[in-house]
């Protein structure tokens, strides 16, 4: 919705001004390089601290953290300017939900030591927590973490890790004691750099975000200090994860109605200008019908994530909403992708035009995060606590 009149209820001139800067930054040295950063599987190193100069990076956290100081107003528009230019493989939304497990549930001295380095870019963030048998099942994971001679010795496997070639920080997810459920859950982190143990496997190969990082981790007897288990006491890793991944899911429903938003955009501007039967193809009732459909449930959604962004930004989020947002929006951005590639015939197969990297990159967004199925069941469980 860039390009329309409407303006969300919690933008004012500030966050219109860095917008503008966002803009700029994602023109000049995003979109020049995406081809490139998919071919390579990540996005250059150079590339996050400059974002990181220009204070781009955390802008949600406090400045006596190094962060910009501003709200999480300033992170939607990030994602939403991303979104807008198609880019999936600047990792800075899980970058930005790792600091946040900081923020909420470090130390002070963890957030002291990390979060600065990690608002200048030069720490990249990543959370450790899906395994090759274990994935919206948390309490399913095998990797262990056992406290020895001061230290946590970590063993066990990670796979499709958003950062994970690229992370100087991950959060690991680890069972502490097996035998206690839940509570026997704790956030591990683990600075990667010269971790001996430690080792990055395959960068995998996608169908969409092509870009992006998305990596395998192996852990083999990797010591960490015990000053290291987040919030300084282990067992609530659960309790940390729940807290938490509300707003991991506003975000992504932020960058999913953008999405849609972006789908509709350049499908309306291919029907204007595309010709069949001696005019436009928009003229033609079925392609304005399925736009009208699309630009109605667009402007549905951008009410809804609206409405959570303000509750982010007011500190009133619950996961019970951050569910409903994620569910609604990711199912919506992939319908709306698969009619707007229909109307550009076969053009919209080929991956040269921006909308077929769209509908690809759509996909994972009903899965990464919680699935759609995990999402209703959220929802499910909240009724059956409040009819």
């Amino acid at each position: 919705m860039s390009e329309t009149t409407y303006r969300s209820p919690w933008m004012d001139a500030e966050l219109e001004t860095y917008r503008d800067a966002v803009r700029r930054f994602v023109a000049e040295e995003i979109a020049p390089h995406q081809a490139r950063w998919a071919q390579q599987q990540h996005v250059d190193r150079a590339t996050w601290e400059k974002a990181g100069a220009l204070g781009l990076l955390l802008t949600d956290i406090p400045e006596a953290y190094g962060g910009a100081g501003g709200s999480a107003a300033h992170v939607a528009v990030l994602m939403e300017e991303l979104a807008y230019a198609g880019d999936y493989g600047f990792g800075i939304s899980v970058h930005q939900i790792s600091a946040h497990y900081l923020l909420g549930q470090g130390t002070e001295e963890q957030k002291r030591k990390y979060l600065p380095e990690m608002a200048a870019g030069r720490m990249i963030g990543a959370i450790a927590m899906t395994e090759p048998g274990a994935g919206s099942d948390l309490q399913g994971i095998r990797t262990r973490a056992e406290l020895r001679d001061g230290e946590y010795v970590i063993n066990g496997s990670k796979t499709f890790i958003s950062n994970g070639s690229m992370a100087d920080l991950v959060v690991v997810v680890a069972k502490t004691d097996p035998g206690a459920g839940s509570r026997g859950i704790s956030l591990i982190l683990l600075e990667t750099k010269d971790a001996a143990g430690f080792k990055v496997g395959r960068v995998l190969d996608k169908l969409g975000q092509k870009a992006a990082d998305t990596s395998e981790l192996f852990f083999d007897n990797v010591r960490v200090p015990a000053g290291n288990v987040l919030g300084g006491v282990e067992g609530l890793g659960f309790r940390h994860l729940m807290t938490e991944l509300p707003y991991e899911r506003t975000l992504c429903a932020v960058s999913a109605i953008s999405s849609t938003e972006a789908a509709l955009r350049m499908t309306l501007d291919y029907t204007r200008e595309r010709r069949a039967f001696g005019k436009a193809l928009f003229d033609f009732q079925n392609a304005r019908f399925k736009l009208a459909e699309i630009k109605t449930q667009a402007t549905v959604g951008r009410t809804f994530v609206d409405a959570c962004v303000q509750r982010l930004i007011d500190g009133t989020m619950d996961a019970d909403t951050a569910a409903m947002a994620k569910l609604w929006t990711t199912e919506t951005l992939g319908r709306a992708a698969d009619e707007c590639l229909q109307l550009f015939g076969g053009y919209g197969y080929m991956t040269e035009y921006p909308i077929a990297r769209l509908y690809a990159d759509a996909r994972v967004q009903r899965i990464y995060g919680g699935t759609s199925e995990i999402m209703k069941e959220i929802i499910a469980r909240s009724m059956e606590r409040n009819p």
